[in-house]
């Protein structure tokens, strides 16, 4: 049993994958009650925004191939900021439970008898698919979506090349810009067409976003015009009639 009842219990909170927009209204609530809120350096300037002054902020943002926070720097910040007595925020871009190195936050706040609640966020893949005009999943299309990254702490990940390559497939892959032609490799040696329409969707929900049709044949140079955060969407083309957020930004300026 926790020795530490009367501790506030870490929040996990999806911040979406940047726009205030993508906000969930109990992401919101915890942020405005936070005394602490330790964040990813993907969060979204809108949603940082939202933090109150009074709110103490630790940036533990980690870059793929690049400088990162230690995961075991984030998980003593964690647990010691938690047995202050603080109402403690654990703000992750997009979806806590998506890539986010969840549950080895989650074992260390349990080491210490630390109580925890997870309130989940829009993931990118959905966002983005919603800002090209299309379904994840179609009927006759896909019966599955799969969620991948591109790379792992081995490195370029490996996957289920033959499954994905089959007609149809759709999947959102997370960090596969530096492994583009890696991917277009492992997917056409596995039957999958040169001709595969692929989207990759840049800055997803921020204002900067920027959205790039291609195919599996261009993939690679395609992802090099990238210089933000991509997901790229596999087997999903935009449809002529897109999202209509900035007519929806002009209305509520």
């Amino acid at each position: 049993m926790s020795s530490h009842k009367a501790l506030q219990p870490v929040l996990f909170v999806g911040a979406g994958p940047g726009a205030a927009r993508h906000l969930t209204l109990g992401a919101y609530q915890a942020l405005k009650m936070a005394d602490v809120v330790i964040h990813d350096r993907l969060v979204g300037d809108e949603i940082m925004a939202l933090i109150p002054a009074r709110v103490a902020r630790v940036d533990v943002g980690k870059e793929g191939f690049g400088p990162s926070a230690t995961q075991a720097a984030i998980n003593a910040a964690l647990v010691a900021h938690a047995l202050t007595g603080a109402r403690v925020v654990r703000l992750k871009g997009g979806d806590p439970g998506i890539f986010g190195r969840l549950d080895e936050e989650i074992a260390a706040l349990e080491a210490q008898g630390l109580a925890y609640e997870i309130l989940p966020g829009l993931t990118a893949a959905s966002v983005a698919a919603a800002s090209i005009g299309q379904s994840l999943t179609q009927r006759g299309r896909n019966a599955a979506l799969r969620i991948v990254t591109g790379h792992d702490m081995a490195g370029f990940a490996e996957q289920d090349w033959r499954g994905l390559a089959r007609a149809g497939e759709v999947a959102a892959i997370y960090m596969g810009k530096k492994a583009a032609r890696f991917l277009q490799g492992r997917l056409m040696m596995h039957g999958a067409l040169a001709e595969t329409p692929v989207t990759l969707v840049e800055n997803v929900s921020r204002a900067d976003q920027r959205i790039h049709a291609a195919t599996l044949a261009s993939l690679p140079e395609v992802a090099a015009l990238c210089s933000g955060p991509a997901v790229i969407l596999f087997g999903l083309a935009p449809r002529a009639a897109r999202s209509v957020i900035p007519a929806l930004n002009e209305a509520t300026a």
